[in-house]
């Protein structure tokens, strides 16, 4: 018996098989879950021939989170296939090419929304278009994807800017959602040298510090550890956890500096 035994979940933002949520899709299916996917624009059939890696056959819809009729078709058809929805990933982040490498002073205001809107408002939108779904299922947890910026880094900027949005938006949720049993969490992930993470200018350099500081050591290209964990927060072992961050950074973020040689 798995932890998500029966569950009914949906996962956006599978791309390729190194994508994070690819592994959480795998993962949930192999604890019991029955999964739905979700794929955008020119990615979509791309998001097709993943989803035919995984163990178990899983449908595929386009979601565009910034298009109000994807997301009511979504919630139809999830509607009619399952009549609920116990959980979510939420794995969707975009910003412009000049709201990130070292642009933090010039981007323009248009770009710096953009990224907001898809990164962090999209967090709410997912959980605003789900929500009779997963109180059919007598509530249900949701999980999103988080890099942490509780500090500046280079290179991330307005994405960084967004992603410290989405956690305020995380709490949010979590006080508005609880009374239908509705659970609104995160993972902060260490660096993974995903499809999205390499189109980051200077990404690598994230890498190089994670191997002298977090204390557990850090693998760039095995996402399982921040899988396993985000299947945990959709799971019922994590009944009483709404509004948090769970850090699966190899102890990273625990540290205030490498040691000493």
């Amino acid at each position: 018996m798995g932890i998500l035994m029966d569950k009914k979940l949906l996962i956006t933002g599978v791309l390729t098989d190194d994508s994070i949520a690819f592994h959480i899709a795998r993962i949930a299916q192999e604890e019991g879950a029955e999964v739905v996917l979700t794929g955008f624009g020119r990615g979509l059939r791309l998001t097709e021939r993943t989803a035919a890696r995984l163990p178990q056959p899983a449908d595929v819809h386009e979601l565009d989170i910034n298009d109000p009729a994807h997301m009511e078709a979504l919630v139809a058809a999830l509607g009619e296939k399952w009549g609920k929805v116990d959980g979510a990933l939420h794995a969707i982040a975009f910003a412009p090419e000049d709201a990130l490498g070292g642009n933090f002073l010039n981007t323009p205001a248009e770009s710096a929304q953009v990224a907001f809107v898809t990164s962090a408002f999209s967090y709410k939108t997912l959980a605003v278009g789900l929500r009779p779904l997963l109180k059919a299922a007598g509530g249900g947890g949701l999980v999103t994807l988080d890099f942490d910026n509780s500090k500046a880094w280079p290179v991330y900027d307005w994405m960084g800017v967004a992603k410290m949005a989405l956690r305020t938006v995380t709490r949010y949720l979590a006080r508005d959602l609880g009374g239908d049993g509705i659970r609104v969490n995160g993972v902060s992930a260490g660096p993974l040298s995903t499809v999205a993470a390499k189109s980051i200018p200077g990404f690598k350099g994230f890498e190089a510090i994670w191997e002298t500081r977090a204390p557990l050591g850090w693998d760039p290209t095995d996402p399982e550890p921040v899988a396993r964990m985000a299947c945990v927060l959709m799971s019922d072992w994590a009944l009483m956890t709404s509004g948090e961050f769970v850090h699966v950074d190899g102890g990273f973020d625990a540290i205030a500096a490498a040691p000493e040689e």
